[in-house]
């Protein structure tokens, strides 16, 4: 029984009416012709592996900021949080992560907080691998205020074929480190921002999973770390 649990990843509840609706559109196809229903169960099966939510084991160090999705790691430099989140102060590295439509899409809070504001902002759907997405492409962000004041900011980017962002936090939530605040609908792009002198303890090229990958430690005077693929 607990090898068959590891193998059965629970699915969010925001999948089960895609599910549903590709399950139905499968049966309608099969009565048409077998091989249009076997394509039709194909998307079926992956409704079900892109809505999967697996457990995470989050680290529970104090000034631990943990990765905020799963994915590939595009970007790493200076960068100025949205406008429309009114932050003060421009010293941020932003920490760039791709997720592909094979990526589970949960995103997750990357540190001890409460959030001080969130934002929305229209925009357009290019392809979120590339840089400009940051600034073009449809957002929603959140600013995440530690207790001793630190600001630190996740934004949501909707990619080539995302059309749905969704945020399961408002502003005033107090959220834990690895707790689940959103998730973004078919592939995108998760940013975070954090302040300096925090430097990033990943490297470009390098996967995270969202909850547990360590993206910086608050409390060590390491600096940025440099990779390289073997």
């Amino acid at each position: 029984m607990s090898v068959l649990r590891a193998f059965l990843v629970p699915i969010h509840r925001q999948g089960w009416p895609f599910i549903a609706i590709a399950a139905a559109g499968a049966a309608g196809l099969t009565v048409l012709s077998p091989a249009a229903g076997l394509c039709g169960l194909i998307i079926t099966a992956w409704c079900a592996y892109f809505f999967r939510d697996p457990p995470r084991v989050t680290p529970t160090r104090s000034g631990l900021i943990v990765s905020p999705a799963d994915g590939l790691i595009v970007a790493i430099g200076p960068a100025t949080p949205p406008p429309e989140l009114a932050v003060e102060g421009s010293a941020f590295t932003r920490v760039s992560i791709f997720m592909s439509i094979f990526d589970v899409h949960i995103n997750r809070a990357p540190i001890d907080g409460r959030i001080v504001r969130t934002a929305y902002r229209p925009g357009r759907f290019v392809s979120a691998a590339a840089d400009k997405s940051s600034d073009d492409n449809e957002r929603r962000s959140f600013l995440i205020a530690t207790d001793d004041g630190k600001p630190f900011v996740v934004v949501q980017i909707a990619g080539l074929i995302a059309r749905r962002i969704c945020a399961w936090v408002i502003d005033g939530d107090t959220v834990q480190t690895g707790q689940r605040i959103g998730m973004i609908r078919f592939g995108s792009r998760v940013d975070v921002y954090l302040p300096n002198p925090v430097a990033p303890l990943v490297a470009l090229g390098q996967r995270c999973i969202a909850g547990e990958t360590v993206l910086a430690d608050v409390a060590t005077s390491e600096g940025p770390r440099a990779g390289a693929c073997r």
